[in-house]
């Protein structure tokens, strides 16, 4: 049996009816419990759309994505003029993400980057296709999604060959500021820190890598700072984190320091380690991987001196490489048939397995 819904319709209540059709006109025997639930959800998503046209909600995760992706340089500035209070202007509620501002796309840029101009024609052609298609469920659904990557590769592919204007206010109201901190664990065991700008957090370590280099000349003579010491520790954090383990990440990070574009560090990353990512890994892995790495070392260390100067900790020996570590899901994956409530063999030693 197939039912056939009219997606061209918006309003929840003439959904209802043509559903109350549809029901009408089937034996209650084929009606199986799949079929009602497509019909509910087909009501369900009219009502919910139309729920937020009215109320104009906007939930905290979309609230971060416009803010990030949406907020104009100038806008930006403006909002960096109040100091200290613009700063926190670019916080989300809970403080646990700094924003960083995203200028937008000029036509200078679409006529210096080949690239780009190709992937803004392929817009202009892939749109009306997407608007066209609407109420054709799936394949206005995969037409829409399709739009919104290409649109969110335009700003890959612009910082890509072109450093992103910074806000110079950010900087100088981030250098003046005391940053009291304290770290704790929480009530799962993971390691929390009050700081509004921290190392435990990888979204604040991206913040402060992506300014590193207006940051340290800021700082460069003053020694009365907190930003001094929190960009010297996150300084040796990095080398910890990334100089054995990770060299190819660790000249990533040294090049997107440095100004490099991503077009430029994948020349280099291929002539010196034989690989050659695309710049839109290479934003990857410098948005997330890199700050995850330096983040998930810094928990680590934290952990490790707690438990052995401030608290008694439990330790167990891994089963492969023998080194003894902190009984901590940082270092041991959960396994609830273990007698502890971890596998006997570290991460370490099972991701290197896998790969």
């Amino acid at each position: 049996m197939t039912i056939k819904l009219d997606y061209s319709l918006e309003r929840p209540e003439d959904r209802v009816a043509l559903v109350e059709t549809i029901v009408n006109s089937i034996p209650s025997s084929q009606l199986t419990s799949r079929y009602k639930e497509i019909l509910a959800n087909y009501i369900i998503f009219a009502a919910d759309k139309e729920e937020r046209k009215q109320r104009k909600i906007l939930t905290d995760g979309r609230m971060v994505t416009v803010n990030k992706r949406e907020t104009s340089y100038e806008a930006l500035v403006e909002k960096l003029e109040n100091g200290e209070d613009g700063v926190y202007n670019l916080m989300r509620e809970d403080k646990n993400m700094l924003l960083s501002p995203k200028s937008p796309i000029t036509a200078q840029d679409i006529e210096d980057l080949p690239a780009l101009k190709t992937l803004v024609d392929a817009i202009a052609v892939v749109e009306p296709m997407a608007k066209a298609a609407v109420g054709h469920g799936k394949k206005a659904f995969l037409l829409k999604k399709q739009v919104i990557q290409m649109r969110q590769d335009q700003y890959v592919i612009r910082n890509g060959a072109k450093e992103p204007s910074r806000a110079n206010s950010l900087i100088k109201s981030l250098v003046k500021m005391a940053i009291p901190e304290e770290v704790y664990l929480d009530e799962n065991q993971e390691v929390v820190s009050t700081g509004f700008v921290n190392l435990y957090n990888p979204d604040h370590v991206e913040a402060l890598l992506t300014h590193y280099s207006q940051l340290k000349q800021e700082i460069w003579d003053s020694l009365d700072l907190d930003i001094h010491y929190l960009l010297m520790d996150l300084d040796e954090l990095v080398m910890r984190a990334l100089h054995e383990d990770h060299p190819m990440l660790l000249d990533l990070l040294i090049y997107k320091i440095d100004g490099r574009t991503n077009l430029e560090i994948q020349d280099l990353l291929d002539r010196e380690y034989g690989v050659r990512h695309s710049p839109e890994y290479l934003s990857s892995l410098w948005r997330n991987k890199i700050p995850k790495l330096i983040v998930e070392k810094a928990k680590e260390e934290w952990l490790v001196y707690h438990f052995t100067f401030e608290e008694t900790g439990k330790w167990k020996k891994c089963s492969r490489c023998g080194e003894v570590k902190l009984a901590h899901n940082i270092f041991f994956s959960k396994n609830k048939t273990s007698k502890d409530g971890y596998y006997s063999i570290c991460k370490c030693c099972r991701n290197s397995k896998s790969k």
